[in-house]
């Protein structure tokens, strides 16, 4: 066994689970290093308090003297809490977030010093912009951009460090970040569901969608990982022959968590109660070493906020486990890959959950019209939602293994797919007594009972409904959150505006009461919105020719996906709502393009050098061997020889055959990688990536996965799957 390879696996195997002991109960340190609203009472003053209630509530202003009462609370509360720098937090169109640490320490004219934050340092900051993606909003010596506080997601403690959430926009105000459209877009969909709201109950006057997601993700030991150069460089193993033990046996779904793993689980927790991030489920994914954590659902944009600071106290806490952390949606072939589910509902500010039922027909009504509005949004827009989670890591995952495939449907379950069929039947215009009576009472008075027996899950719908949420399953577990719940609550918001003028315009124009207005509407969308609705197996090559006939988009390449989000209807839905200008969509687009080539790009380059550093020279170090072996049989047996060394001399040449294919098809990629640099064109430079340089990976690692079969595994130099996969 090759010398790295051999110290990683005896670095990993010798390996003794570090206890963690936890220091307190969960709910006695939940959000103890949060500027929550306990430690506002405690730090602010009564003015300042109000203040950030009413920046958070009503999106009130917050003026630069309030916010110089504010800072000095907030220092205050750092200070006494051994914090010694601050930061403006933000999520750059990089996916992953970013941060500039300033201390508080600053010297005085007299030679002294003095801790100094004021509402400048709070309110506003001026990062370098020019180095983060930009998709040529700005140009590299214009580096000007400025973070800006967001009030609703509160300042957290890491380390040493007081965080501030962010927006991140360019000097002539263009957004950079996934945190500022997100925005945008929940204030959308709270307008137009509160208007809506107001059919049913007058007194909501705020609605606010909740998320809940699920993040899966790999743990594989340090050493290992770090003897993998594709795992370091590119998050997922680009060669690797499947292990004889997989996930068949289906063994490690839901089984007893391993005593390392659970020791980081329960450091990773408690560190998420310090940051008041509200995490309740734990418990092994399907894959080998796969798992998953989940916390209680939350207001969205503190719920994503929350999701990236996650991910990043993983990977810390991870190390001081000696593990590795990958978020890759398909890190290893053959097994399950990763997604981030994305549970998402409306709640009011009168305590109601607009996706799930009530007691009364009036609450039924209105949960029914947030629900058929949410499938006919999805409906009218299912290749815009299909473009929110397109990515190159994502195209790997979608389509097996549990994943929702490429195409966008909605699953809601027999029972009330039998609902929605008997609402269809409603007839037009007034209604009669006994059809109200029977609409209310047989049709909408029932669906309580109905959910209580619709418990299916179908776990190849990409969008479903699971009781009084619906649940995006084909978001990326590498993803930002952001970027799907930004579309998903735009276009529900723009349906939701369409519905009220439709309902308002058949009260005032044809005399309908509010009720048989809304039964009119409901009905017709319900004819409309037929097509996204599927119930089968969404991997059937059937499924894939019905989807086509009716018309739904089936884009199985990001280069092919992007597409939508740079369409009329997207542009104009975006414009609509004040989400973001054409020139934001456009360079959101070039700049998804981008990293998608990159990615790629960075793929076939670490491939090639694995296969030809790696592969090549220990396969010819093993037929080196086999020579030998083969020269030694002809000493001893001569004109014979040919028979006694037949499986040898077919073994070497079967290897030639291997490292010839891999060394033809490695410069051929090559050489596609260099035509596609040259095309000039970002969308065609994708798609040649795509098209002409990616088919080559799978050919390269067919060749190096033969030879490791092949070669003596004394000196084969990559870790294995075996190893990877079932090293505790």
């Amino acid at each position: 066994m090759s010398t790295f390879r051999s110290e990683a696996l005896k670095e990993a195997s010798s390996r003794k689970p570090v206890k963690f002991e936890e220091a307190d109960k969960k709910s006695a340190i939940f959000g103890s290093n949060v500027f929550n609203d306990a430690a506002m009472k405690k730090f602010l003053t009564s003015d300042a308090y109000k203040g950030v209630k009413d920046a958070v509530q009503h999106g009130t202003k917050i003026d630069r003297k309030l916010a110089d009462y504010i800072a000095m609370g907030m220092k205050e509360w750092a200070l006494a809490k051994g914090v010694t720098h601050y930061t403006h937090w933000f999520q750059p169109l990089t996916g992953t977030t970013a941060e500039k640490h300033d201390a508080f320490f600053e010297t005085d004219f007299e030679g002294g010093s003095v801790e100094k934050f004021g509402g400048g340092q709070l309110v506003q900051q001026e990062p370098d912009a020019s180095s983060f993606p930009n998709g040529g909003i700005r140009n590299t010596f214009e580096a000007r951009g400025y973070t800006a506080w967001d009030p609703t997601s509160p300042a957290f403690i890491f380390g040493t460090t007081l965080c501030i959430p962010t927006v991140f926009i360019s000097y002539t105000g263009e957004a950079l970040d996934y945190k500022t459209p997100l925005l945008r877009a929940l204030s959308a969909i709270d307008e137009a569901a509160t208007e809506v709201c107001k059919y049913f109950d007058k007194n909501v006057k705020k609605v606010t969608p909740t998320l809940g997601w699920e993040q899966e993700y790999f743990l594989v030991d340090k050493a290992l990982a770090n003897s993998r150069p594709d795992i370091l460089l590119t998050g997922r193993t680009l060669l690797g022959h499947t292990s004889a033990k997989g996930q068949q046996l289906e063994d490690h779904y839901f089984g007893s968590i391993p005593t390392r793993v659970l020791n980081y689980m329960r450091e990773l927790e408690e560190e998420c109660m310090y940051l008041g991030i509200p995490v309740k489920t734990r418990h092994n994914e399907v894959a080998p070493n796969q798992y998953e954590l989940a916390p209680i659902f939350e207001e969205t944009n503190l719920a994503v906020d929350h999701n990236s600071l996650l991910m990043d106290v993983m990977q810390k806490v991870a190390e001081r486990h000696d593990f590795k952390v990958l978020f890759h949606e398909k890190p290893f072939m053959g097994v399950n890959g990763s997604g981030k589910h994305n549970n998402w509902s409306m709640a009011t500010d009168t305590g109601i959950n607009l996706l799930s039922p009530g007691k009364t027909p009036m609450s039924n009504l209105q949960f029914l019209t947030f629900f058929i509005n949410t499938i006919k949004a999805v409906n009218v827009y299912e290749s815009l939602l299909r473009a929110s989670i397109a990515t190159a890591s994502n195209d790997h995952r979608l389509g097996a293994n549990e994943a929702p495939p490429a195409i966008i449907s909605v699953f809601i379950g027999q029972q009330l797919t039998k609902v929605l069929e008997e609402l269809e039947g409603v007839s037009t215009g007034k209604l009669s007594p006994a059809e109200k009576t029977d609409l209310k009472l047989n049709v909408v008075g029932k669906i309580p009972d109905v959910l209580l027996d619709n418990t299916d899950r179908n776990r190849t719908s990409p969008f479903a409904f699971t009781g009084n949420k619906f649940e995006f399953r084909a978001v990326g577990s590498s993803a930002n959150c952001a970027n799907a719940m930004t579309t998903l609550n735009a276009i529900v918001a723009k349906q939701l505006k369409d519905f009220k003028k439709e309902v308002d315009a058949l009260i005032d124009k044809k005399g309908l009461k509010k009720d048989e207005a809304v039964f009119n509407v409901l009905r017709e969308y319900i004819k409309q919105s037929k097509n996204i609705l599927f119930e089968g197996d969404g991997y059937s090559e059937a499924w894939e020719k019905e989807a086509k006939k009716r018309g739904l988009s089936n884009f199985k390449t990001t280069p092919a996906a992007l597409k939508a989000k740079v369409s009329k209807q997207a542009l104009e839905l975006f414009g609509e709502l004040n989400i973001m200008n054409h020139v934001e969509v456009e360079a959101r687009y070039e700049i998804e393009l981008e990293e998608y080539t990159k990615k790629i790009q960075i793929e076939g380059r670490v491939l090639g050098d694995i296969a030809r550093n790696h592969v090549i020279p220990t396969a010819i170090r093993y037929q080196n061997t086999l020579i030998e072996n083969v020269k030694g049989l002809k000493e001893i047996f001569g004109k014979d020889f040919e028979k006694v060394a037949k499986e040898q001399i077919a073994l070497i040449k079967e290897i030639s055959a291997h490292i010839e294919g891999i060394n033809s098809k490695v410069d051929q990629m090559t050489e596609a990688r260099k035509k596609a640099n040259n095309l000039g064109d970002a969308h065609k430079t994708a798609d040649a990536y795509c098209e002409k340089v990616k088919p080559y990976f799978e050919v390269i690692r067919e060749h190096c996965d033969k030879l490791e079969l092949l070669v003596d595994d004394e000196i084969w130099t990559l870790t294995k799957y075996r190893e990877l996969l079932f090293t505790k």
